[in-house]
């Protein structure tokens, strides 16, 4: 599911590669080495360009938060902390996701590149955004890869049943590479919608999508305030009981499972930091006895898209194809970023150390 639902033509837009420049030279100013704002500015555009605002540039002004909190820490890289072969234990140490999460693939790539397969168990990560582009990250490579991930301390959704905050949004994520086609890429919060969105769409002053939310008292709500201004409310798990579920599963298997930590009431965050743990499968897919792999693959979505349409229904996608279609549209007419979003990256940028002057001239180019 992509925001375009929150992007309207109405939205100034910027171009894409006006974007990634202006958040480099944000990262700069803040102190991070070239190579590190050029990695979070890849990772934060191209979330806006696939149609993910949540994750994308509007993460700005939490991150100069958490940079001003002493948590986020910059120039920082993944450490290789337990190297057991077809496992790798990887401690982040709360540098840029960004970066941490992009060396932790790498290595994970390296390692089932060689041997077939490799479990990568990232934890203590700073914010590692949007998880579809760690498994586009590993499709380009030809590798299959599934993640589980989790927002560890900072609960925001209710269990199934419950009525306040106990849970992160946890996601999952998987890949499937297709030689000379687009990989099809699963990647989803647990809860209902992401946070992010809620930000969007308060951002907006437009609603959330009913079910989603729940407010203090646990009565449903379409109302994004309720997770902005206090009493605070709650993100609701997809699927009821069966994303409730799944969201557990993440939080075990890469809270604990990995070596970070899990949510409970000794672990929650009171600083603006988001601190990621993530369970990374990746797998050779030419280490299986499966030569037909790619053409059964091929088959079954042909015969899924075939399906004839339900009303109201203009096409069938499969997994990441809203994601190319947004993206082509986006890099075609530049990337919609909403004056508040937009007001609020100012503010980072000149808390960071940019100058009014340098501000005013990055933002003469939202149109």
């Amino acid at each position: 599911m992509t925001d375009n639902n929150l992007a309207r033509s109405s939205t100034p837009r910027i171009a894409a590669d006006q974007l990634h420049a202006y958040v480099s030279a944000i990262w700069e100013r803040a102190g991070s080495a070239p190579r590190e704002a050029e990695l979070v500015a890849d990772h934060l555009v191209a979330a806006n360009l696939t149609g993910h605002d949540s994750h994308g540039v509007g993460m700005i002004p939490r991150y100069a938060a958490s940079l001003a909190d002493g948590q986020l820490q910059l120039n920082l890289h993944a450490e290789v902390v337990k190297d057991a072969g077809a496992v790798l234990t990887v401690e982040g140490h709360k540098g840029f996701g960004q970066v941490v999460a992009f060396e932790a693939m790498e290595a994970g790539i390296a390692r089932a590149q060689r041997i077939g397969i490799c479990a990568v168990g990232l934890r203590g990560a700073h914010h590692i955004g949007r998880i579809g582009h760690w498994a586009e990250q590993c499709a380009r490579a030809g590798l299959v890869s599934f993640h589980f991930v989790n927002v560890a301390g900072d609960p925001l959704v209710a269990p199934f049943g419950g009525a306040d905050r106990r849970i992160g949004t946890n996601p999952f994520c998987a890949a499937y590479p297709r030689p000379g086609k687009p990989p099809l890429v699963l990647d989803f919060a647990t809860s209902t919608v992401a946070y992010g969105k809620t930000r969007v769409a308060y951002n907006q002053r437009k609603q959330v999508p009913a079910g989603a939310l729940v407010d203090h008292e646990g009565v449903p709500t379409a109302d994004p305030k309720v997770m902005h201004e206090a009493p605070f409310g709650s993100l609701t798990p997809f699927g009821g009981h069966k994303g409730f579920g799944l969201a557990a599963m993440c939080e075990i298997f890469s809270g604990a499972l990995a070596g970070g930590f899990t949510t409970h009431a000794d672990t929650l965050g009171t600083t603006n930091a988001i601190i990621n743990c993530m369970l990374s499968v990746i797998v050779d897919p030419a280490a299986f006895d499966a030569p037909d792999a790619q053409a059964e693959a091929d088959a079954f979505i042909a015969w899924v898209k075939a399906s004839p349409l339900a009303v109201g229904t203009e096409r069938i996608y499969e997994p990441g194809e809203p994601e190319r279609v947004t993206r082509a549209e986006r890099e075609a007419n530049g990337v919609p970023v909403d004056a508040a979003t937009w007001t609020q990256i100012s503010a980072a940028a000149l808390a960071v150390g940019m100058s009014a002057d340098e501000v005013a001239r990055w933002s003469a180019l939202l149109q």
